[in-house]
């Protein structure tokens, strides 16, 4: 598109373990040089959408590594400036990337534009400057990239402890953006009321696709009873085609009137045989290693203590920014050292505490003691904050008082 002769386009579908599976695509040019770079998302669109806010203090943090798929929008508010959802194709760059690829667009058509409307072209180019301004961070300002499909990525430098820097947000899709993924609601046929019978020792079956190789599959779902807990919902999902399988569990209750802090003294190896319900709102911290794993991350499990560290560790070794191609050496070392640390409290050769903190109070550690009070566990209840229930949805709920408007009478 630089010169319109004929040029070269690769094409390589690749599986990166923490994004799945992409399509890299690079063209190049023989007769003028040109080239460009691109990647498709060639996996699954998520449960739920992700945006990163991310507050750029130094130059270092224009070095970022972000994966920003095509349906994904990048937002600056301190210049009142977007690059939409479908207007620019995926890529793998950095935050000083996306900047130098909105400049560039913006000086595409820049000499048509002060032929015919320099008045126009004058601003532009103001805010073209103002962009490369940023690149200088010379003044903090505030990236957002907001994905719906929830497939695009900002790295964590700091990995595998918490950035200070970088706030990592999960929320469910509105209908408008499901339209936009073209996504559409399933109607579920209602049972009727005579069939309303016990679902407790009853398995549902139904077809979905293998989230690895996209082979019919089928989801088994049952609803069970945690003793000293509540129900929840169990989904297995196993694929004859590629042998994949995976689980997930979802609250079968509301959300509790109060969060739930559940601190853990791990002393004895067999406490990695206790049970474990992680809801998708639950966050996990090990403040021995200085670790935290955000709410959402993970997604809802039912497991064993033992079983959720172990997908902790496999987390952190299958993410390339990590332990993988795209990692730095100095990196790889510290991360080695967290794997080790974290493998040491696996097997019981350490003491730790294991902390558990559900907003939605949806989540639970078994009490090997029970009915009686466990000495190592410790279980409190808090008053959500304002921002907690707003990631909640609870604070445009309204269940109580609730009346509807009255019809018009025309």
């Amino acid at each position: 598109m630089n010169c319109f002769r004929n040029g070269v386009t690769r094409l390589l579908l690749t599986r990166i373990p923490f994004f799945k599976e992409i399509i890299v695509s690079s063209f190049s040019c023989d007769s003028c040089s040109w080239s460009n770079t691109e990647i498709q998302s060639a996996g699954r669109i998520q449960e739920q959408g992700v945006r990163y806010t991310l507050a750029v203090t130094s130059r270092q943090d224009m070095n970022r590594e972000v994966v920003k798929t095509d349906c994904a929008s990048a937002r600056i508010p301190e210049l009142d400036f977007e690059i939409p959802a479908f207007s620019q194709k995926g890529v793998l760059t950095t935050i000083e990337g996306i900047i130098d690829r909105a400049v560039a667009g913006l000086e595409q058509d820049q000499p048509a534009r002060r032929a015919t409307d320099k008045e126009v072209a004058r601003k532009i180019d103001e805010f073209i400057g103002k962009l490369r301004q940023l690149k200088e961070v010379n003044s903090p300002f505030t990236f957002i990239l907001d994905d719906p499909s929830g497939n695009s990525f900002v790295e964590n430098p700091h990995a595998p402890q918490r950035d200070e820097a970088l706030v990592v947000t999960h929320y469910r899709r509105s209908p408008q953006q499901c339209a936009l993924l073209g996504l559409e609601g399933e109607e579920v046929d209602a049972k009727p009321p005579d069939a309303a019978d016990d679902l407790r020792d009853e398995v549902l079956q139904f077809n979905t696709n293998c989230p690895e190789c996209n082979a019919p599959a089928s989801t088994n779902m049952k609803l069970v009873q945690i003793p000293h807990f509540k129900e929840v919902i169990i989904m297995a999902t196993n694929c004859d085609s590629c042998g994949h399988r995976t689980n997930e569990v979802k609250s079968g209750g509301a959300i509790e009137p109060q969060g739930t802090r559940i601190t853990l003294r791990i002393t004895d190896p067999s406490d990695m045989t206790r049970d474990i319900l992680k809801s998708e709102t639950c966050s996990v911290e090990i403040p021995e290693l200085e670790f935290e794993l955000g709410m959402g991350a993970l997604g809802g499990k039912f497991t064993t203590l033992e079983g959720l560290l172990k997908d902790i560790r496999d987390l952190v070794e299958k993410n390339p920014f990590t332990l993988g191609d795209s990692s730095t050496p100095s990196r790889t070392g510290k991360l080695q050292e967290f794997i080790g640390k974290l493998q040491d409290i696996i097997e019981g050769k350490a003491q730790a505490h294991f902390i558990m903190d559900d907003p939605a109070g949806n989540s639970y550690l078994q009490n090997v003691y029970a009915p009686e009070e466990d000495p190592e566990l410790s279980v409190q209840r808090y008053e959500r904050s304002f921002e907690q229930n707003e990631d909640l949805g609870l604070n445009d709920m309204r269940t109580e008082g609730y009346e509807p408007e009255p019809a018009s009478g025309r």
